[in-house]
């Protein structure tokens, strides 16, 4: 029954791409990379009960699975390729199973990335994705590279998830149009892909937001060697958080996990550049603030340095 599951649901998945030798089916994939290329990978699991709910939307679920991974391969600059995927599933379930690979396949397809093999098995529902992408040999953007003196960009609204998911486990009370909004934003992110590719030759350092702005911006700048300063009224808090949270949204931008955004440095003379590349790939992006010598962050609200314990996200805290 394996067998008919994968053949029925899973191939032809994505986009079809003449750099695959052998796609599904096989022991392993074949596939061709381009020469004066780095191949890059990652690989990212959804657990649920840790990452979703449970009866979470099978659709979002195959949306948010590649997803996740092609922020990670927007971070490094790159163009994505080739999914692994690997399903555990508590039982057969072919509606679930149809909604979830139609998710994935819409993603997929507007990304050009085919599926090329993978694993069902039996047990608690979980997903796990390996992609693989390619970029130019020494083009890659890397979390290290930041220098003092250099500008500190967001793109997107980072908050939002969080809250999205806050308000499905009613912990969060908002109108019914502000939760929609926001749970949107948590079951359908979106990977910066255009953004992270034209960041080559303009960022100097680069992260995926996952596990909430303050602790993503801090490891840049810890592999970096810098400090920053972040003005809290630059940070680009959206209509929805504002209007559930008021006053104190910025704390849940700053803190809040499953943003799927870009965080990156740059220097001064290439915002210009970075204010066009935004504009033309429809990518909101802001400064929040700079580069700094020493290490940390220090946050500041018409220059008054603001106290902040940020938690976000950790698998294994307490």
């Amino acid at each position: 029954m394996e067998s008919q599951l994968i053949e029925r649901f899973f191939c032809g998945l994505g986009a079809a791409r003449a750099d695959v030798v052998l796609g599904i089916g096989d022991d392993a994939a074949l596939v061709r990379v381009p020469e004066n290329a780095e191949l890059v990978l990652t690989t990212d699991v959804l657990v649920e009960g840790v990452h979703f709910l449970p009866g979470a939307p099978a659709r979002s679920l195959g949306h948010r699975a590649l997803a996740v991974n092609l922020s990670d391969i927007a971070a490094m600059g790159a163009t994505p390729t080739w999914a692994l995927l690997a399903l555990n599933l508590p039982q057969v379930d072919e509606g679930w199973l149809q909604a979830f690979a139609a998710g994935f396949d819409a993603l997929a397809l507007r990304h050009e990335v085919a599926l090329v093999g993978g694993n069902l098995s039996r047990g608690t529902l979980s997903i796990a994705v390996q992609m693989a992408g390619v970029v130019a040999r020494g083009a890659a953007l890397r979390r290290a590279g930041a220098r003092a003196g250099e500008a500190l960009f967001v793109s997107g609204n980072p908050g939002d998830a969080a809250a999205g998911l806050k308000h499905l486990r009613g912990q969060l009370a908002a109108t019914p149009q502000v939760g929609a909004y926001l749970q949107q934003r948590f079951e359908y992110p979106e990977p910066r892909l255009a953004l992270g590719a034209g960041l080559r030759g303009l960022a100097s350092a680069c992260i995926d937001v996952s596990d909430g702005l303050y602790a993503d911006a801090q490891r840049l700048l810890l592999a970096s060697g810098c400090g920053a300063r972040i003005d809290i009224e630059r940070l680009p808090v959206s209509w929805a958080l504002r209007q559930a949270l008021g006053e104190s949204a910025w704390r849940q931008l700053l803190d809040g996990a499953e943003d799927y955004e870009l965080c990156f440095s740059a220097p001064e003379s290439h915002a210009a550049a970075i204010e066009a590349l935004a504009a033309h790939t429809g990518t909101p992006v802001c400064r929040i603030g700079t580069l700094v010598a020493g290490a940390g962050i220090e946050l500041k609200s018409n220059n008054t340095v603001m106290q902040f314990s940020p938690l976000g996200f950790d698998h294994f805290r307490d």
